[in-house]
């Protein structure tokens, strides 16, 4: 099944969630986009560039640094302590999982900000194994 029918699968599984995507971390691109409703192309552009400055970003980069510094780890191991971001905004929960097999992809869901947040997780969790698959 292409990326693009497992994102779906994905969205449609995930409670209330109205939009996902999957971006490569290394060329900062959005590979996959699904969404149920009209978003500004303006946002839809900025998506990647936003998810890799939440992962790779400069302070990120050297908080993580300083963990494997901290524990005595080589500090290019390829390790990253950053696997899953949660933000709420004024309407919506942004979910940002990073892959467990590929940790250099995230998959990004929006879900309504009254969707029940334990539920939309651990249906974002669940829908990985099968995204991954199909990278």
């Amino acid at each position: 099944m292409p990326l693009d029918q497992q994102l779906a699968k994905a969205v449609a599984s995930v409670p209330e969630c109205l939009a996902g995507g999957y971006v490569d971390l290394t060329t900062g691109m959005l590979l996959s986009l699904k969404t149920v409703d009209s978003h500004p192309r303006d946002v839809i552009d900025l998506v990647a560039a936003a998810t890799a400055d939440l992962f790779q970003g400069q302070n990120v980069s050297m908080i993580e640094t300083l963990f494997k510094r901290a524990r005595g780890l080589p500090e290019d191991n390829g390790h990253h302590y950053f696997q899953e971001i949660i933000i709420n905004s004024d309407n919506l929960v942004h979910l940002f999982l990073r892959g467990k097999r590929y940790p250099d992809y995230v998959l990004v869901l929006v879900c309504r900000k009254s969707a029940n947040l334990g539920m939309a997780l651990t249906k974002a969790r669940l829908s990985m194994p099968q995204i991954e698959a199909v990278v």
